[in-house]
C-alpha cells in the first residue's frame, strides 16, 4: 500500500492526549503473533487538526484507525460512510480505509459489554446502571446497555443537558427506564442506592490527572456495587481505590480496550485476534 514504507499496512491512533495509550504495544504484538507485516502508530491531534488528521488516513494510505478521546463524536462528519451501529450511537473509535474510502464503526459498544460478561460475570439485562459522562465512550456504553436490556439507565454529567440529549437519543431505540442529572445533586445519590453497575465513561483520573474523581462523594458507594471504570491508566484510579475500600467489585478498562480492540483488528485485517495475547501485551504495558 502506498504511503506505508517497509510495513504492508500502518495504522493508527487518533486522540489527545495519547501518551497514556498502550494500544501501539497491543496491536503490534498481535500483528507480530499473527506474522502481519504491519505496524501501528499513536499520534496526539488537537480538535482543530482532526480534519487534516482524518483525511491523512487516506492520503498515507493507512489501513485504517482508532479514535478516542476527545475525537469520537467529531470524527463523523470527515467520514465517507458510518455504520449503522455506529450512526445509530454517534460515535465512532475505529476506522477502516477500504480503497479511499473511510468507514467508521463503533467496537466500544460490543467491546465493553463482552468485558462485562467475561471479565464480571455481569449479564446487563434487568440490572439498575449508573453512568458518569455523556461523551463518545458514554455513549457506546449507555447504547450496549440500553439495547441489552437493563432494566434502568442513569445518565450523570457535569454538564446536565448533555446528559438529557444522551437519553432523549436512546428513548427512540430502547424501552429501558431513563434517568439524568448533574454530577452534585441528589438524584445521583438515590440512583447510585438502588444500582447494581456504576461506570465511570469520563476521564477523570486518566494519567497524568490521577487526582481526579468524577464521583464528588464517594460515600453514595456501597457494598456489593460493581464499579467499572473505562480508564486503565492507572489500573487503579482514585474511583476505583474508593469504590474497592467501600466493598465494591471494581474493574478497570483494561477488557473493554482489549476487546474493542480485538474486535477493530479483525475489521482491519479479516482475521481472528489474539486476543490473550493483546491482554498480556496491555497488562505488561501497565505494569499489572
Amino acid at each position: 500500500m502506498k504511503g506505508t514504507g517497509q510495513y504492508d499496512r500502518v495504522f493508527a491512533l487518533i486522540g489527545h492526549p495519547v501518551a497514556h495509550s498502550v494500544s501501539p504495544l497491543m496491536h503490534n504484538e498481535a500483528f507480530g503473533e499473527l506474522g502481519l507485516n504491519c505496524c501501528y502508530l499513536a499520534f496526539d491531534v488537537k480538535v482543530d487538526d482532526l480534519a487534516a488528521a482524518v483525511k491523512a488516513i487516506r492520503a498515507l494510505g493507512l489501513g485504517g484507525a482508532n479514535i478516542t478521546i476527545p475525537h469520537k463524536e467529531g470524527v463523523l462528519p470527515y467520514l465517507d460512510e458510518v455504520e449503522e451501529q455506529a450512526g445509530l450511537i454517534g460515535a465512532v473509535n475505529t476506522v477502516v480505509n477500504r480503497e479511499g474510502r473511510l468507514i467508521g464503526y463503533n467496537t466500544d459498544a460490543p467491546g465493553f459489554l463482552e468485558s462485562l460478561r467475561a471479565d464480571a460475570g455481569f449479564d446487563p439485562a434487568g440490572s439498575r446502571v449508573v453512568i458518569l459522562g455523556a461523551g463518545g465512550a458514554a455513549r457506546a456504553v449507555a447504547y450496549a446497555l440500553a439495547l441489552g436490556g437493563v432494566e434502568s439507565l442513569g445518565i450523570f454529567n457535569r454538564n446536565p443537558s448533555r446528559a438529557e440529549a444522551l437519553a432523549r437519543d436512546i428513548s427512540r431505540s430502547a424501552a429501558c427506564e431513563l434517568e439524568t442529572g448533574d454530577l452534585q445533586g441528589i438524584a445521583l445519590r438515590r440512583a447510585l442506592a438502588r444500582a447494581d453497575l456504576l461506570v465511570n465513561a469520563t476521564s477523570a483520573g486518566m494519567h497524568p490527572h490521577t487526582d481526579e474523581v468524577p464521583l464528588p462523594d464517594p460515600a453514595a458507594l456501597r457494598p456489593g456495587l460493581i464499579v467499572y471504570d473505562l480508564v486503565y491508566n492507572p489500573r487503579k484510579t482514585r474511583l476505583l481505590l474508593e469504590a474497592e475500600a467501600r466493598g465494591c467489585r471494581v474493574f478497570n478498562g483494561i477488557g473493554m480496550l482489549v476487546y474493542q480492540g480485538a474486535l477493530a483488528f479483525e475489521l482491519w485485517t479479516g482475521r481472528k485476534a489474539p486476543v490473550a495475547v493483546m491482554r498480556v501485551a496491555a497488562e505488561k504495558a501497565l505494569g499489572t
